[in-house]
């Protein structure tokens, strides 16, 4: 009894804020729901419908599971290089620091606008510079070969978090063992692979797990750039379809928010927070279950 009792606390939050809404939304996922009146059973009526006819969810789940290989690779070595470059600087340590950071603190609409207009393919600095140097200038947001490249590009500036981390990770590896590899004739990418990596192998593993959730999560970015490239800036009234440029920009959330707010279609939005559900615990489960061959790497 003392036992449950000091559980209780973690119980009862786990129950309100997991267990009830994961089993509602299982439920809902096989109802008709518009939110107005009550949900009736249509057993897998939505199921089908998402895997076969919505339009949205094919293009989502590609863009998803793009955004997850390319996103999350790319910001990890990215966070790891920055984050190496600062431990090893002699002079002004604190100020790259803040100068990498701070992209982090700003609003992701804030920051998803700045990109925007930086990468504007009329008037934005980026392709003026490119176009001075005679480099060819890219449509980025307007342009669906370049969309995805282009929230690429605005994860990787807001690369702060993993900075700070990989550098608490590096600052903590013990330097006995770099002075022993040295010792050894062990070069710079010997030290990393055998002395650096075994160290902070879980905390690569923690980065790239902690980002294919928030990648799986991905909504306020490419919902905002979208909406901006296609000059859909005003507030109520006006009815914008997700995904610009063709489709490029959806991803699984939008979808959530499509079906379920815009269409009030509750069941389906269910069913692609399930999807979403399934998938963010497929890629903990894979990432988890190889981390010895991650951790032990370079061993």
């Amino acid at each position: 009894m003392r036992t449950a009792a000091f559980l209780s606390p973690w119980l009862i939050g786990f129950s309100v804020f997991f267990a009830y809404p994961l089993l509602s939304t299982v439920y809902f996922s096989f109802t008709k729901y518009d939110g107005f009146r009550p949900p009736a059973f249509n057993g897998l009526d939505n199921w089908t419908y998402l895997f076969t006819d919505y339009p949205l969810f094919w293009p989502a789940m590609r863009n998803t599971l793009w955004l997850v290989a390319v996103v999350v690779t790319c910001r990890t070595l990215f966070g790891l290089g920055v984050g190496l470059l600062i431990t090893k600087i002699r002079t002004g340590t604190g100020l790259f620091r803040t100068l990498f950071y701070l992209p982090y603190l700003a609003p992701p609409v804030a920051a998803t606008l700045a990109f925007v207009f930086l990468l504007n393919p009329g008037t934005g600095p980026v392709n003026v510079l490119l176009e001075d140097v005679g480099l060819p200038a890219p449509g980025w947001f307007t342009d669906p070969d370049w969309s995805k490249p282009a929230l690429t590009m605005l994860a990787l500036w807001g690369i702060g978090d993993l900075m700070v981390i990989f550098m608490a990770a590096l600052l903590d590896v013990p330097k006995e063992q770099y002075e022993a590899a040295a010792l050894d004739g062990a070069g710079a990418w010997q030290r990393f692979r055998h002395v650096t990596l075994p160290n902070i192998s879980p905390i690569v593993l923690f980065a790239v797990v902690t980002g294919v959730i928030q990648v799986m999560q991905y909504y306020t970015q490419p919902l905002v750039a979208g909406k901006v490239a296609a000059g859909v800036i005003g507030g109520s009234g006006q009815q914008f379809e997700p995904g610009y440029p063709a489709k490029t920009t959806l991803t699984l959330p939008q979808i959530v928010y499509n079906a379920g707010f815009q269409r009030f279609d509750y069941g389906t939005a269910c069913a692609v927070a399930l999807v979403l559900f399934a998938l963010s615990m497929a890629f903990t489960a894979l990432l988890m279950r190889r981390r010895g061959g991650l951790i032990g790497a370079g061993e």
